[in-house]
């Protein structure tokens, strides 16, 4: 067994009986062997490293690494204080058609990572009509009995929908925590600003999850790291935006999806006592985010209310990678994905201008006249 020095911050909340630290490990992202499965040896130093410099909380699920990630968390925990360590996993609600399933599946996830209970439990990626299904199955009331029966500490959910359905969600019940996609980029998708201030008005704890967007806020232009590095040249862009999250009081976790053990030293370094943001550095990165924002093709939100499309496009997906390739001027990011032959029947050119899309959409996008500018700009951008 491993000494645990506490040195991380950690914020208490009086709707939790303890105090996890503030920087959270996503057991999501680990490095992998060359036949894609988890790499222990960098994966345990790099969750050894944390563990000693007082991080607390794991989070993992039941399909991350192909199913590899929970028994694998589990195997790095079983030697270590129970009392040390806050386990978080979720329930993967798209493979629920019964009230059976649910029960099989949790069961299967407390043997896999070989705990007696949850700490916190979230439905994973719920959205309304999903959230109603488990309502209607009894998913939900059987949740709640095991929370009673003491196999779930805290009950939650973890969302990357629209705000409307995150509202409807988060006041269905008075819910334990609620985790959400929140950096300075994402402020108006998905809950967004509005989703916090919701839950905070609530007092519902918020568990923040993609604070540097995946790594993709490591990769601002020059001209936006130059102005970062103006603040502070000392400073990172990731540790400007771990920083950003911490400054928002209700955010008691900040859960980071790490790769390597440099991503973890430095979310150590920034979150063991985050700074607080100085106003220049609080305004500067918001002007940032407004500006990335700013190049956004079009506002599509994802909200799908355009699909399914008779001829199989897949709307929301291509203005995402076109929005990211504008919001970060980069082919690059998207290349991947864009030129994946197994999406190639769901690109642009396979849209007919039906317009059936059109009055379905909120933003009210002219969504065939898009899709021309899509295909016609990653077009020049592949060069």
């Amino acid at each position: 067994m491993w000494y645990k020095f506490p040195m991380m911050e950690q914020r208490k909340t009086a709707r939790w009986n303890v105090a996890p630290s503030l920087l959270g490990f996503g057991v999501m992202r680990m490095p992998l062997n060359e036949d894609g499965t988890i790499d222990r040896t960098e994966g345990d130093a790099m969750l050894r490293l944390a563990y000693q410099n007082g991080v607390t909380y794991y989070d993992t699920a039941y399909t991350y690494h192909h199913g590899e990630s929970e028994p694998y968390l589990g195997s790095f925990l079983k030697d270590l204080d129970r009392s040390s360590f806050q386990v978080a996993t979720k329930l993967p609600q798209w493979q629920v058609e019964s009230l059976d399933d649910a029960k099989r599946l949790f069961a299967d996830q407390l043997a896999r990572i070989g705990v007696e209970y949850f700490d916190f439990y979230l439905i994973h990626s719920i959205g309304k009509t999903a959230f109603l299904k488990m309502v209607d199955l009894g998913v939900l009331d059987y949740l709640i009995e095991e929370q009673q029966q003491g196999r779930i500490t805290h009950l939650g959910f973890s969302f990357h929908q629209i705000y409307e359905e995150f509202e409807y969600i988060l006041r269905y019940r008075d819910w334990d925590f609620c985790q959400i996609q929140y950096n300075f980029l994402d402020t108006e998708e998905q809950a967004g600003r509005a989703g916090y201030e919701l839950a905070t008005a609530l007092g519902i704890p918020v568990i923040a999850m993609e604070p540097i967007k995946g790594g993709s806020l490591m990769n601002l232009d020059e001209k936006m790291k130059q102005t970062m590095a103006d603040l502070d040249p000392s400073a990172t862009a990731a540790s400007y935006a771990l920083r950003w999250v911490a400054d928002h009081p209700n955010v008691k976790v900040i859960l980071s999806g790490m790769s390597t053990v440099d991503h973890v030293r430095e979310n150590i370094a920034t979150l063991k006592k985050p700074k607080p943001l100085s106003e220049k550095e609080r305004d500067t990165i918001e002007e940032i985010g407004e500006a990335m924002r700013g190049r956004l093709g079009n506002s599509c939100t994802g909200c799908t209310y355009c699909m399914p499309c008779p001829f199989g496009v897949d709307i929301p997906g291509n203005f995402a990678l076109w929005n990211k390739a504008r919001m970060f001027q980069s082919y690059q990011m998207i290349e991947r994905a864009w030129e994946d032959e197994r999406h190639a029947e769901k690109r642009p050119p396979s849209c007919t201008e039906c317009g059936v899309c059109i009055p379905l959409c909120p933003q009210m996008i002219d969504i065939p006249a898009d899709l021309k500018i899509v295909q016609q700009e990653l077009t020049a951008l592949k060069g």
